[in-house]
């Protein structure tokens, strides 16, 4: 949890990704999602256009949702093997909370699709961020399902795109860092 003892900036510098599949309960609660959420749609927006959305997946609903993955991933792959379709059931499992987030581009704005998009990705970056500040880990995946037709027009409206699932929970092991890009090989100083 954030106290006088954490600082804004130890947070960014701590903040780090839980797999998924380690996440354990607790999970946030109703009220503490909603602040998650709620922190998430103050991020950047060029034409105050919030082209981005989320749909929270409640726990009442995952095995109706490992349901949708498996019929959508057997569609498309007709022999699937036992072993892959119980990796996506655990895909649909996991953590005990789970945000679909949705990239929503408004068609015919003079901003650019491409502002819009990188609006989406930092709303996800700052529901990461929140979630992280009280005191829980989440992870951000793609993969199969944020790809396919079947399960995008689950959730899209019209033609969104899914930008991805955010699965929250507490750490059920220590998080390891993983290796960070050198700072001088990312960062330079423009000469010309």
């Amino acid at each position: 949890m954030f106290n006088d003892a954490t600082t804004p900036l130890s947070l960014l510098r701590t903040r780090r990704s839980g797999k998924p599949r380690d996440l354990i309960a607790p999970g946030p609660d109703a009220g503490q999602l909603r602040e998650i959420l709620e922190i998430a749609l103050r991020t950047p927006d060029h034409g105050k256009l919030a082209p981005w959305r989320f749909v929270v997946v409640p726990d009442e609903k995952r095995e109706a949702f490992a349901a949708l993955l498996e019929s959508a991933y057997r569609r498309e792959k007709p022999d699937a093997g036992r072993l892959e379709l119980e990796s996506i059931r655990q895909f649909a499992l996991q953590a005990p909370a789970l945000v679909v987030a949705l990239s929503a581009p408004v068609e015919g704005s003079k901003i650019p699709a491409w502002e819009q998009q990188l609006s989406a990705g930092a709303a996800i970056m700052n529901l990461l961020h929140a979630s992280h500040a009280l005191g829980f880990a989440a992870g951000w995946l793609t993969g199969w399902p944020a790809y396919n037709e079947d399960v995008r027009q689950a959730f899209a409206v019209g033609a969104e795109r899914l930008a991805g699932f955010i699965f929250i929970g507490t750490p059920g092991r220590p998080q390891e860092e993983r290796p960070r890009p050198a700072y001088e090989q990312i960062v330079s100083i423009w000469d010309k």
